[in-house]
């Protein structure tokens, strides 16, 4: 069995880690999709949009291994960390649950997504800027994506009002910790790394609201939850995700395809 590898407290590859595990874990719930969605179109684009992720998972791994100083590649870092040393925020880790569930949290990741690819296009890393010029366009039809179809749920059967009404209450408290500051962020401000998550709420809650308003849904209620998924600290879903990505690599150390 391969051992678990440690990562850097570096707050730049923490900030990059942060990044590369959100598109890799939201694409991994994506493409649990993949020949289950409710028609063929949809199935394809879902898996479509799970590659993207994954090739802006592995653009920004491949990076933070770079700075972390111990010469670990994309897949090293994808699957052979504890789950203490992933830092996607919980949002992304929460069961697949139906299709009015991945149709909301596809909105507010792709709308958060957008902005802070956006942003890091000009980042001081002229290797992250490079995978931000392909992955903010990629970001932006999947926003669309999931805004149409937020619509048609929304606006459409009174049993698919319900679940999308229902699915947005489940996944809204999850929003505030996308948006809490800390000094990785702080940091990666600093140096010009990228933007803090926080500066960019406003901006996301405006796309946010306008797909939302759309969809005849209202913006639900703050409340006083934060989760820590982003600080290593995981929901009880996280570790049957990893026991699904990392068997094969740990039983067999290096294999390839």
């Amino acid at each position: 069995m391969q051992a678990s590898i440690p990562v850097s407290a570096d707050p730049s590859v923490q900030y990059l880690l942060r990044l590369g595990d959100t598109c890799l874990i939201h694409a991994q719930r994506l493409s649990e999709w993949c020949g289950h969605a409710p028609i063929l179109e949809e199935d394809i684009a879902l898996a479509n949009i799970a590659l993207d992720l994954l090739g802006q998972a592995r653009g920004v791994l491949t990076r933070a291994g770079q700075l972390d100083g111990q010469n670990y590649d994309e897949d090293q870092l994808a699957f052979l960390r504890n789950e203490r040393d992933y830092h996607h925020p919980t949002l992304v880790e929460l069961p697949r649950g139906d299709f009015a569930v991945t149709t909301v949290r596809n909105l507010i990741v792709s709308a958060l997504l957008e902005r802070v690819w956006g942003e890091l296009q000009a980042s001081q890393d002229p290797e992250i800027a490079a995978v931000a010029g392909k992955a903010v366009k990629e970001v932006r039809y999947h926003h669309v994506h999931a805004a149409d179809w937020l619509e048609r749920l929304g606006d459409g059967t009174a049993e698919s009002r319900r679940r999308v009404a229902q699915a947005l209450e489940l996944l809204w408290p999850y929003t505030r910790e996308l948006f809490t500051p800390d000094a990785v962020d702080d940091a990666a401000a600093a140096c010009g790394l990228g933007p803090r998550w926080a500066d960019l709420h406003d901006a996301w809650l405006r796309d946010v609201t306008a797909a939302l308003d759309g969809a005849g849904l209202a913006v639900p209620a703050d409340t006083a939850f934060v989760s820590t998924g982003r600080l290593g600290i995981h929901s009880e879903h996280m570790g049957y995700i990893l026991a699904e990505m990392q068997h094969m690599q740990r039983s067999f150390p290096g294999g390839a395809w």
